[in-house]
């Protein structure tokens, strides 16, 4: 009689598990559908669910000029730079605050905290200020050094977990072996930490990626844009805002973060099994 609720259960969870799915994917189909439809279409209170009778109008659209070109430029440069940067400091600042004891170093932790709290909105000024006082507007420097103190505080705390969670006593037994402290962390521990590393630089790619905001402020000259400032080129007081290329422009922005998360989702998985060899 025990079976027939685990049945049910299970059942139920599943039917919760496909709506959450459906819901979670259905703004991604209707931008992908919409970007092959005509404006008349788009704009039609009834909804076409299906393309059929679509074109390629839309994505033609995009790639006139090279505007979206420079903008994927400017956008796959800043967010690589990013990455790379917020990554190697994140990875010492996270083994510091994993394996040393030193004064000031829960407040440190602390403060990681209470600067994910404050509103981005609420630096702009003085951002501003300090990258014209740099002579760092509109260049790709000042944009990623605005982008890594975004990302670094939160990196810094998630990779402060997968560090702690590699025990210590790990390097003990490789120092026995007669590895130098140094060696023992890059041969037994760093390769335990590739999920980490991975996981944090996925969340730091798409969040440089996307970043819309810091942007708009530092980045004003046409042919410094970033893709998130790109799209508001297809929207205007005089002729309205043309639907179909924003669904088109966003559809082609999507493709670089899906084709990142495939390559790293097999050294991910990768690191996972190599931390459990080793282990």
């Amino acid at each position: 009689m025990a079976r027939a609720p685990r049945r049910s259960l299970r059942i139920t969870a599943n039917a919760l598990g496909v709506v959450a799915f459906v819901l979670a994917i259905f703004p991604v189909y209707w931008m992908v559908n919409s970007s092959f439809l005509p404006r008349n279409k788009i704009r039609n209170p009834v909804p076409t669910w299906v393309p059929l009778g679509g074109d390629l109008d839309n994505y033609r659209t995009v790639f006139e000029g090279d505007q979206f070109l420079n903008a994927m430029k400017m956008s796959l440069i800043v967010t690589i730079c990013t990455v790379l940067v917020a990554l190697a400091f994140a990875f010492v600042a996270a083994v510091a605050l994993s394996r040393f004891r030193f004064r000031g170093r829960m407040s440190f932790i602390v403060t990681l905290l209470v600067i994910q709290m404050i509103p981005v909105e609420g630096l702009f000024i003085s951002q501003y200020k300090m990258l014209e006082a740099m002579d760092l507007l509109n260049t790709v420097i000042g944009l990623t050094l605005l982008y890594v103190a975004l990302v670094l505080p939160f990196t810094v705390w998630t990779l402060r977990g997968f560090v702690s969670g590699v025990p210590y006593e790990l390097e003990e037994a490789a120092m026995m072996d007669g590895c130098s402290r140094v060696q023992a962390f890059f041969r037994v521990t760093f390769p335990l930490l590739a999920p980490g590393l991975v996981a944090t630089g996925v969340f730091g790619f798409i969040q440089a990626w996307n970043e819309f905001t810091l942007a708009l402020v530092v980045m004003t000259k046409e042919d410094k844009e970033t893709l998130p400032l790109w799209l508001t080129t297809f929207a205007d007081v005089n002729r309205g805002t043309d639907w179909g290329g924003i669904m088109a422009g966003s559809t082609l922005i999507a493709v670089p973060v899906i084709i990142f998360f495939l390559v790293v989702q097999g050294r991910m998985v990768g690191g996972l099994t190599s931390g459990a060899v080793k282990g």
